[in-house]
């Protein structure tokens, strides 16, 4: 990871571009997510995060492609109507954030992940094999 400026701007989209989106630095965290639902969302052992403040972040859908769905009763996922990729995650556990997808935001950001969260959930065929926090 690069030294970054404060105003630096981070610029990510779906599979096939249709939904774009920014964030201006800082961010708030980065974390690897294994809670079941995460996994099933992406099809993956894990999900990366990025969390934002909602004011830092910017959408850019002109053709209305963004659908949320409503995965549990707090929280909401958005993803691409065209292509299907999962991009952002909503809950009222997190008031003011926008949560990204690191995987759809290009090129590198101003931190690292810095913990594993939800390992209690984590896949029984997944092997954490660094050092970094685990938390449930």
């Amino acid at each position: 990871m690069s030294a970054m400026s404060a105003a630096h701007t981070f610029k990510g989209q779906c599979l096939c571009g249709a939904v774009k989106f920014s964030i201006t630095a800082p961010t708030l965290w980065c974390a690897h997510c294994h809670c079941s639902l995460c996994r099933r969302a992406h099809g993956a052992g894990f999900v990366t995060w990025v969390g934002s403040a909602e004011e830092r972040f910017a959408l850019d859908d002109p053709e209305g492609q963004l659908c949320w769905y409503g995965s549990s009763e707090d929280s909401r996922r958005g993803f691409c109507s065209r292509c299907g990729s999962t991009l952002f995650f909503q809950s009222e556990r997190w008031p003011g954030e926008m949560h990204v997808a690191r995987s759809n935001i290009q090129g590198e950001i101003d931190r690292d992940p810095q913990a594993h969260v939800y390992c209690q959930s984590q896949a029984e065929w997944i092997t954490i094999g660094d050092e970094l926090p685990h938390k449930q």
